[in-house]
């Protein structure tokens, strides 16, 4: 096979996507060509760096003349395409065994979908990596993992705000809630949500994958809330009005310098007792006024 990459930038991505996916690209990566980290997206919004690094992956007989010469005009500069061989092989099975068991708190683990070591000890979950939007790898879902194995939710309503591949969701069900909301705006994720749920076991009496505009109206006992600071921030009127009196917030995706200003919008509903932090991410845990 045929590895092709070019340089680019915000303005011409997508005529040079375009380009390789018409000259017979398999697959496009993205990857940032000058560490710009990108930060804080809008909801709804698929962020990229100002400058890109595209790399398509094309069968070994394609011919590569054309799409150079379609590349150059698109990018209109002098940066050539860098074109190496790469051996075939099963990208979707590499990345699963790439993907090792992970442990949270002292019951739960994720394990990948071919993980064949059972313990009876503890709570696995087990999820694909090529489907899953989040696999417990990150520090702030593993914030949430660590805190729903500390105050498992035993025969709680929980609302999974944000659920990417439903792993909050599935491991609060687990340990033993009784009934779990999960919603995304990306209907990726609430597909991911749904074959991950189903992968453990997890039926649509107990699990409802829905977007926001479809969120029946209903009183959590937990809602937990794993994205990043603006959204949190947009979202606390709508939070409130989804958790009981006495009912537990759980907000992730928050960096210590973002704690005042968060804690400060939800003051009016909730009190906020105590926080956790995992390589400068923070989790707030509050109580619904």
């Amino acid at each position: 096979m045929l590895q092709i990459s070019i340089t680019t930038d915000r303005a011409h991505l997508d005529r040079v996507e375009e380009a390789l996916l018409e000259h017979g690209a398999l697959s496009i990566t993205l990857r940032d060509a000058a560490d710009d980290p990108v930060l804080e997206p809008l909801p709804g919004e698929t962020p990229v760096w100002p400058r890109i690094i595209v790399t398509g992956l094309f069968s070994a007989g394609v011919e590569t003349e054309p799409l150079r010469h379609a590349l150059h005009a698109i990018a209109n500069e002098n940066c050539g395409c860098d074109i190496k061989s790469v051996a075939e092989r099963d990208w979707a099975r590499a990345c699963l065994n790439d993907f090792k068991p992970l442990r949270f708190g002292t019951r739960l683990r994720i394990l990948p979908t071919t993980y064949d070591e059972p313990d009876g000890t503890k709570i696995d979950i087990r999820l694909d990596a090529g489907l899953a939007f989040g696999t417990g790898t990150h520090p702030t879902t593993a914030l949430c993992l660590e805190w729903l194995d500390a105050n498992p939710p035993v025969n709680a309503r929980i609302i999974d705000y944000g659920c990417g591949s439903g792993i909050l969701a599935i491991a609060a069900l687990k340990l033993g809630a009784r009934r779990a909301l999960a919603v995304d705006i990306d209907p990726q994720a609430l597909l991911a949500t749904r074959a991950n749920a189903a992968r453990n076991g997890i039926g649509s009496e107990q699990m409802l994958a829905c977007h926001p505009s479809d969120l029946p109206c209903t009183l959590a006992d937990l809602l937990l809330a794993n994205i990043l600071a603006r959204p949190l921030i947009e979202l606390a009127k709508d939070f409130a009005s989804c958790v009981k009196s006495g009912g537990k917030l759980v907000l992730s995706g928050l960096l210590q310098g973002q704690i005042d200003e968060s804690s400060a919008v939800y003051a009016p509903w909730f009190e906020f007792c105590r926080t956790r932090e995992k390589e400068g991410w923070v989790l707030l845990e509050g109580t619904r006024r």
